[in-house]
């Protein structure tokens, strides 16, 4: 019977940090202002991004995943003059909408952030990328991409994700 109690001991940790987690992003959030935070103010609050992606103009963007525990994946955009001038929750359905067939992986990485998780069919040539999101008011749903061998985007789809017991 312990190992079973630390299991559920464990579960409800993981669920309290989720909970934390997601508590804290909105607060981060309000904190920070377009055109005024800096990317010091962001990194103040989210700490180093998972990604830096340069951007046309001279500025970046900061990838900030929640995956595989979360439902977001934030993009915060830092203009030529250090300033914040976006900040973007990128698993929505109008992001997803862009994902399109011949699509690189880096560009739908670019997109969406990094996924929850990846899959390789060996047989079949092809990798699935997942990324979990939220339907509102509260569907969770998974936004799966099927790249071919060239690495190249196949298709794409979202479905409502299985619960134990379902």
């Amino acid at each position: 019977m312990k190992p079973l109690n630390r299991i559920i001991r464990s579960l409800g940790a993981g669920a309290l940090a989720l909970l934390a987690l997601v508590g804290c992003d909105a607060q981060r959030i309000r904190e920070l202002e377009e055109d005024v935070s800096t990317e010091a103010d962001v990194r103040e609050r989210f700490g180093e991004p998972d990604g830096i992606w340069q951007e046309s103009d001279g500025g970046h963007t900061l990838e900030y995943n929640r995956q595989p525990m979360g439902h977001q994946n934030y993009m915060i955009t830092i203009g030529p003059g250090g300033k914040m001038t976006a900040l973007r929750q990128v698993l929505a359905p109008h992001q997803f909408a862009k994902v399109q067939p011949g699509m690189d992986k880096e560009a739908v990485r670019r997109l969406l952030g990094k996924p929850a998780k990846q899959m390789a069919f060996v047989l079949k040539q092809e990798t699935d990328w997942d990324w979990n999101w939220i339907d509102p008011p509260s569907r969770e749903m998974v936004f799966t991409v099927t790249f071919g061998a060239d690495g190249r985007v196949l298709r794409a789809a979202s479905v409502e994700k299985l619960r134990d017991g379902n």
